[in-house]
């Protein structure tokens, strides 16, 4: 289990965007984006792995539902590196979950929950945070 670097519960309706600004630690193994109505009830959780559970320099994406996984999801592209400071726009709506990367990169999650508002937002692991902006 990751160690929580941050958890905000807020209401965070369709069409909000969330701006995350924060540096990677040097012997970064992973980090994760969660946003949901609680730690059971993810509508995303964005994984960047730069080693862990086997994958190398890959990001997962999954929801989970009553405390269960979905159908992981891997995405190639892979802007993170250790060391560097990133910034993502994390932007909910109620049929996608769009993560919109400092390299331009863009990564569209479908909304499996359904739902047209979250609750809950976390950052875990090997990241340090320097701001979080809800818009």
């Amino acid at each position: 289990m990751m160690a929580a670097e941050l958890v905000a519960h807020m209401k965070i309706r369709s069409g909000d965007c969330i701006k995350v600004k924060g540096k990677i630690e040097l012997d970064a193994k992973s980090f994760a984006i969660n946003l949901g109505q609680n730690e059971s009830e993810l509508v995303l959780h964005f994984n960047p792995r730069f080693e862990s559970y086997g994958d190398v320099r890959t990001i997962i994406c999954n929801s989970k539902t009553c405390g269960e996984w979905g159908m992981e999801v891997r995405e190639a592209a892979f802007p993170f590196q250790q060391g560097e400071e990133f910034k993502l726009f994390v932007c909910f709506d109620a049929k996608q979950i769009t993560v919109k990367m400092h390299k331009g990169e863009e990564l569209k999650f479908p909304n499996r929950l359904e739902i047209d508002t979250a609750e809950y937002f976390s950052i875990v692991g090997d990241v340090r945070i320097k701001t979080v902006k809800f818009d």
